[in-house]
């Protein structure tokens, strides 16, 4: 989850584990590579890694002692770590999972997992509106994340969340982004909110009900119930409220909207939507776009239509606010469909789909994105996935070719690219 989830939000996680099995979801979990997004560019020394891993765990050492945490916390913090194999096979897989956002929608938002969701928000009311009085988010916000996540905690990964973290940092592959990971693991070792041996969480080292990772723990984890620990896997309390504190963090700001269903004229400009800056709520309205609750209050915030299935399916706008979701996970399905989960939980009636055009199956898309390619358009990995590089570049195409750019890869539009 969260901020440091930028290293990892794309990483098949206990929140994709909850999907695939809980009885709401079958078959696949995203429309998305389940592969980490890519570390920034640094002119900071490389981590450590590999070799020995008795020299690799008394370097760990040296700098954790170095960062305050005292060194018989260290050692029992790291006493027995083993490199876990099933971690590393995890890591390598780069599976991929694709849905269209209506499959993966209707199977992530079901009618169990909104019912319970209910129940949830009244059964922490005092909790969720403590978290909106001090952070300004709603308990919707917050409770779609945690069904996505863990469905409500069922389902937060078996890995052992010290051994997957050393693996991870030992590993030559991303040691920059785990190595950090790890020692703050340790610190919450020093704290008594991680038993390294006993504690278990997604495999890339995510833990609890709202999956995150040891680094956002430290910075933003709220001692709910008040046992003076943040216990992320056992305590719902403290996982709504440093989801809360977290998502404020990100930029959420209280009393604005994050999506919003919206019904589209025929002659809209399709190049415009997407998401991409540039237009108000209020200029898209004067194009014609309608929200379909009808509420035009927010028209001077800063806003996007998103059409996840082209122009003929689903419409949304989506607000600054929704910013936090794509914080939250890259997955641009996984994200409007968690926005459109919130909605439900405040009282939206579902979507209406509409009838979109039928799209391409992951061979066509395959030869789609090779063509836009040979044009020389950056759609990045032939992949056979419908990213936002390959959406830019198709609604490009598109717009010079005449046809309505929506970004939607339809078979019509592979038999116009040469």
């Amino acid at each position: 989850m969260l901020r440091t989830r930028l290293l990892s939000s794309r990483l098949v996680t206990a929140s994709l584990l909850a999907l695939m099995s809980s009885a709401a979801v079958s078959g696949a979990a995203s429309a998305q590579t389940a592969t980490p997004a890519q570390a920034p560019a640094s002119t900071a020394p490389a981590a450590p890694c590999g070799g020995d891993l008795s020299a690799f765990l008394s370097g760990v050492k040296t700098e954790a002692v170095a960062k305050g945490i005292p060194a018989d916390v260290v050692d029992r913090a790291l006493a027995g770590a083993v490199i876990d194999e099933k971690v590393l096979g995890r890591d390598r897989a780069q599976g991929v999972f694709k849905q269209t956002f209506a499959e993966f929608s209707n199977r992530t938002v079901s009618k169990a997992r909104l019912d319970i969701g209910a129940k949830k928000m009244k059964e922490f009311a005092s909790v969720f509106a403590r978290a909106e009085q001090e952070y300004g988010v709603p308990a919707p916000v917050i409770t779609a994340f945690w069904a996505m996540e863990t469905d409500f905690g069922a389902v937060q990964g078996n890995f052992n969340t010290r051994n997957a973290l050393v693996t991870l940092a030992h590993d030559c592959r991303r040691p920059e982004m785990f190595r950090p990971q790890l020692i703050s693991a340790i610190e919450m070792v020093q704290h008594g909110d991680l038993d390294p041996a006993t504690t278990t969480g997604a495999w890339a080292g995510e833990i609890g009900q709202v999956q995150m990772l040891p680094e956002d723990i430290i910075a933003q984890g709220v001692d709910g119930d008040g046992d003076g620990h943040v216990n992320l896997k056992d305590s719902s309390p403290d996982a709504i409220l440093t989801a809360a504190k977290f998502i404020k963090s990100l930029g959420y700001t209280a009393g604005q909207p994050w999506i919003q269903e919206v019904l589209l004229p025929e002659n809209l400009p399709w190049e415009k939507t997407g998401l991409q800056p540039g237009m108000t709520a209020g200029q898209w309205f004067a194009l014609g776009v309608k929200p379909r609750d009808g509420n035009t209050k927010f028209g001077d915030l800063a806003a996007s239509v998103v059409i996840p299935q082209g122009r003929k399916g689903v419409a949304f706008m989506t607000y600054p606010n929704f910013n936090i979701y794509l914080e939250w996970n890259q997955s641009f399905i996984y994200t409007t469909s968690a926005a459109y989960f919130a909605t439900r939980l405040a009282g939206a009636p579902p979507y209406d789909a509409r009838n979109p055009e039928q799209g391409l199956n992951d061979e066509q898309m395959k030869v789609l994105q090779t063509k836009l390619d040979a044009i020389g358009h950056d759609v990045g990995k032939i992949d056979g996935i419908l990213g936002s590089g390959t959406r830019a570049a198709l609604q490009r195409e598109q717009l010079r070719l005449g046809i309505p750019a929506d970004g939607w890869a339809t078979q019509a539009v592979l038999d116009a690219l040469p």
